[in-house]
């Protein structure tokens, strides 16, 4: 197994499949990441995903690959999943699970969005995802391999909450005014994963959400009272133009409620945090304390 871009998601899936006899390695962008995987019995190497790999790359011959590497923080398409593609040999046939975003649907006016929706990216992040799941069919239908796509929706677990704005009582929008969001807890993620991999249908798009979607403002008064904090200072919408930053506008400016039943049913996944309040059960129930 393979993993590109071992972050908190991947690191979880890497010691679950070493614990499990497989073997995996690991592509990080720093020294101290592939040391800190190191550490905890993994093999890792440091590539530099702005530069070209050597094509085709022999270490990169493994028969399931989770791509987990985001894309650049600019632009609108995404080279990293291009020179990654262009290095793997040809002579074997591989199996590559990529997350994705559920932005790639763009703004839905908060209605219920399966896989059959068209994809309609309106903000630059969502089109670099949009872009790295275009590469990736194209290079199925090309004979590479197979590829599973996940649309994730927003991940949030232990250390994944917006706890310092909380702290700093930066202001957020009333619920009136705020729009539908949806989340997966990085455990119930993880899992998922590994479902896409061993049964994901080979060039499928998968929605990964616990299927019950709240509003962002919802969202943060209840991590708020999970903590015993007080909640957010409440502004307007209009007022949110001059004083949220341009990436929370941005979310702010998507309403859409993810339909997660394909998920659930030929994934055969079980969420075990189904709801916010079971995954904010799994934090602590002081900031920066997490449950075992």
């Amino acid at each position: 197994m393979l993993i590109v871009g071992c972050g908190d998601v991947g690191r979880k899936i890497a010691v679950r499949a070493l614990n499990s006899g497989t073997a995996v390695q690991c592509l990080v962008r720093s020294k101290e990441s592939a040391d800190a995987l190191i550490r905890l019995g993994l093999t890792a190497r440091a590539v530099d995903l702005d530069s070209p790999y050597p094509a085709p790359d022999t270490a990169l011959d493994h028969d399931r690959i989770f791509y987990l590497a985001p894309p650049p923080a600019s632009g609108t398409d995404d080279p990293r999943m291009q020179r990654f593609l262009n290095a793997l040999p040809r002579t074997a046939q591989q199996r590559i699970v990529y997350i994705s975003t559920s932005g790639v649907y763009g703004d839905c006016q908060g209605e219920w969005v399966d896989e059959q929706r068209p994809s309609n990216p309106q903000v630059d992040r969502a089109r670099r995802r949009h872009d790295a799941e275009q590469q990736l069919l194209a290079w199925r239908a090309g004979g590479g391999g197979e590829a599973v796509i996940l649309r994730v929706a927003g991940i949030y677990g232990p250390g994944k909450l917006p706890l310092e704005r909380i702290k700093k009582q930066l202001p957020m929008i009333g619920e009136d005014q705020a729009p539908w969001t949806n989340r997966i807890h990085i455990d119930d993620l993880v899992r998922v994963c590994e479902a896409a991999m061993a049964r994901g249908a080979d060039g499928q798009v998968y929605n990964v959400s616990d299927g019950c979607p709240g509003n962002m403002r919802d969202y943060f008064d209840r991590v708020a009272d999970h903590f015993g904090l007080p909640h957010p200072p409440l502004i307007s919408l209009a007022e949110a133009d001059t004083t949220l930053s341009q990436g929370l506008l941005s979310y702010l400016g998507e309403s859409r409620r993810l339909d997660n039943r394909k998920m659930v049913e030929e994934l055969g996944v079980t969420l075990r945090h189904p709801d916010l309040k079971s995954g904010l059960d799994t934090c602590g129930d002081t900031p920066g304390q997490a449950s075992p």
